[in-house]
């Protein structure tokens, strides 16, 4: 073999072999490129050139900034990821009365007392943990073990009713098929979303749901409602949520070890949320100019793009290190710090009952398992946290089961991050055909 063909042959295995390192990373670039270059150039980043990162809440909490789709090419895409229903979708309705009074059902199924939000999140969790068979490890993917967690918990909080195994799994086949199409992980399948709006649609008929719309919603509104508020972003955004927690603690034994009360579960729970929100970019559209002391005017109609991400990495904890210790001195209202989002524009309706909730859940997880993991930790996590579970008792994965974990996260992210680019884009240019948001203001003015 001469030394061209070798030195070919080597670098080919060169290349190959470095993929998991350089790939996935160069992918996520070309994604957001085409994503940028398919929804055109509107858009404001905030924090970004125009507006500091001093003045985020101050742009995120003014009254100005009240649009949530009308006016933004944005919307067809969130729109298209959120169907059936999206106009009936809480966060991306228009202020006015039709929001005040969704907003209002909201806040009152969410009105529980922190005792029973956090007998409600136990008591879901120790069922979903019962059905894993005893006395061995499982290799779970954490999004997808807490998905019927969560069904379970808000199905009961709106029929206040045990969930049926076969409405439970509605609403887990529903949310996971959202999450994958969020993740451009999967396309959207409305075959696997429909079926829960019929549930919801026939229990609302049929006079057995509590949680109903007032006049002049209809009943198909009001499925669509709870449909979007409940069944998808209540389901998934709480999967995604402890998918973090138990993932950074299964990177971090000792730190497992060391949550021996409430206040030590909260920590974990505030830094999981700083290090990876759960939102990414939260776009708004301006109703009237916006007068910054800097002298910038963010003029009517403007897309501004608040990027979560990018202000938790500014102020006091500006770092991207793990550490729950910070908040034994650091006061959350003095960091950079919104998990919730901003109080004065539409802030997180579960922002009281999610803590509890969260730590409910972490609670009795860790009373039953050791975790494990070995995995990439992203703020997407399109992997679904992979991780494994060792009961009291067990020996659990040793070095080489964690490498072997390690090696095959970070090849399976070569092929998913590729998956990611086509199926995001194909999406991108899907929603951008089907205009569904900007179809349903058009039609709303005629």
């Amino acid at each position: 073999m001469s030394a061209p063909v070798v030195l070919g042959v080597l670098v080919a295995f060169g290349v190959v072999g470095t993929l998991p390192r350089w790939l996935p990373a160069a992918v996520v670039r070309l994604r957001q490129w085409v994503f940028a270059r398919v929804n055109g150039g509107e858009g404001i980043p905030v924090p970004g050139p125009l507006v500091d990162v001093e003045h985020f809440e101050r742009v995120y909490a003014d009254p100005a900034a009240d649009g949530r789709s009308r006016g933004a090419g944005l919307s067809d895409l969130f729109w298209y990821w959120l169907s059936p229903g999206p106009h009936m979708h809480q966060e991306h309705l228009e202020p006015g009365e039709r929001y005040r009074a969704v907003a209002a059902v909201t806040r009152r199924v969410l009105a529980v007392r922190p005792q029973r939000a956090d007998a409600l999140a136990t008591a879901a969790t120790r069922r979903v943990l019962d059905e894993l068979p005893a006395g061995r490890i499982h290799h779970v993917r954490l999004r997808d073990l807490m998905m019927p967690v969560w069904a379970e918990v808000f199905h009961e909080l709106i029929f206040d009713e045990e969930c049926p195994p076969e409405v439970r799994a509605l609403i887990v086949g529903n949310a996971t098929d959202v999450a994958a199409a969020l993740k451009c992980t999967g396309l959207r399948h409305l075959d696997r979303r429909y079926p829960l709006t019929r549930y919801l649609r026939g229990r609302v008929e049929a006079g057995t749901c509590p949680v109903t719309l007032p006049a002049p919603f209809t009943v198909e509104e009001t499925a669509w409602y709870l449909h979007g508020a409940f069944g998808t972003t209540a389901v998934v955004q709480m999967s995604e949520a402890m998918a973090h927690v138990l993932l950074s603690l299964a990177t971090r034994p000792d730190l497992q070890r060391c949550l021996d009360d409430d206040d030590a579960v909260d920590r974990v729970i505030d830094e999981t949320l700083r290090v990876h929100p759960l939102f990414g970019v939260a776009h708004r559209i301006t109703s009237a100019p916006i007068v910054l002391p800097t002298g910038v005017t963010l003029a009517t109609g403007s897309v501004l793009l608040f990027n979560y991400l990018a202000f938790q990495r500014s102020g006091p904890a500006a770092d991207d290190r793990f550490d729950p210790d910070r908040w034994r001195t650091l006061r959350p209202r003095d960091a950079h710090f919104i998990p919730y989002g901003v109080t004065a524009n539409r802030a997180c309706p579960a922002r009281g009952v999610a803590p509890v909730m969260l730590r409910a859940a972490t609670r009795e997880v860790l009373r039953r398992y050791a975790l494990a993991s070995s995995v990439a930790h992203s703020r997407s996590l399109p992997s679904r946290g992979p991780a494994y579970l060792t009961p009291a008792g067990v020996a659990g994965p040793g070095w080489l089961r964690l490498a072997a974990m390690r090696s095959r996260d970070r090849w399976a992210d070569v092929g998913r991050s590729i998956r990611q680019l086509v199926l995001g884009a194909w999406m991108v240019v899907d929603a951008r055909r089907q205009r569904l948001c900007t179809t349903y203001f058009e039609e709303a003015v005629r």
